[in-house]
């Protein structure tokens, strides 16, 4: 054997060992542990947008119009205790199905152009005489949009004959149409009398809008002339407190038969 041989032979047993020693040296598997990191929270960026200007509820009641046509904000009541009954809370198409029917005292809160639509839905004064005569309606009880219709052809003659808003029109009428003083029964002693009375707001603009339609019907029933013909001519004729108006006609009457009985 030669020299390079006995080096070679010498030289395994210790590469046979190393092999041994590193397969002997268990494996231990150290898993590294998760590291605690602290987030600091970071302010959120908050971006305000402009906001649109809020309109208040009598803002957007002077943008409706009623019919499209007719501005309530220009309408001023004159008489102090009408302030309250006389709404000008308006829609465009005064119509509310009867909201507040079943309400005490929400009539008061309804528009007033709706209530005067009402009023003409009934059939007159039934089997009563009204000054010495039958008063009847002209087929519309119950009938609400022919209602609507007729009024509002109504405001459109009162606007081109005075050219004035047919609301303050309105609203003018049922100031001088409402009696002031009315009659009321009692009983003392077995003996009943009546007595004058204050009217209340209330009933003043009740009896007002009742004048009104009966005028209407009155004044178009068994005639050529229109519902709305008759109903313009009355609202113009009573807001300049005329003395051919039905209605002011009829609020003398009352307060006379009051006048009476003081």
């Amino acid at each position: 054997m030669t020299d390079e041989n006995k080096t070679i032979e010498k030289k395994d047993p210790v590469k046979k060992t190393e092999i041994k020693e590193q397969q002997v040296t268990p494996k231990t598997n150290i898993k590294p542990q998760p590291t605690k990191t602290t987030v600091t929270p970071q302010p959120a960026k908050i971006t305000i947008k402009p906001s649109s200007p809020v309109k208040t509820k009598k803002e957007e009641t002077e943008s409706v119009l009623l019919f499209g046509k007719y501005d309530p904000s220009e309408v001023r009541i004159n008489d102090p205790s009408l302030m309250k009954y006389v709404s000008l809370d308006t829609k465009k198409i005064p119509h509310t199905f009867g909201k507040n029917t079943r309400k005490r005292f929400a009539k008061g809160d309804l528009n007033i152009v709706e209530r005067l639509i009402n009023k003409l839905m009934r059939s007159g004064q039934g089997k009563r005489k009204l000054s010495g005569k039958y008063i009847r309606g002209r087929y519309g009880c119950g009938k609400k949009f022919q209602t609507m219709q007729i009024v509002e052809d109504a405001f459109e003659l009162i606007e081109i004959r005075t050219q004035k808003n047919p609301i303050q029109i309105l609203v003018d009428a049922i100031q001088n149409a409402g009696p002031r003083e009315d009659t009321t029964r009692i009983k003392k002693g077995g003996v009943s009398y009546s007595v004058s009375v204050d009217v209340a707001p209330l009933k003043k603009v009740d009896e007002a809008l009742k004048n009104l339609a009966l005028a209407t019907f009155s004044g178009s029933f068994k005639k050529k002339e229109s519902a709305a013909e008759a109903l313009a001519k009355e609202l113009i004729a009573t807001a300049n407190e005329d003395n051919s108006s039905f209605s002011v006609k009829r609020r003398d009457e009352v307060e006379r038969i009051a006048k009476a009985s003081r």
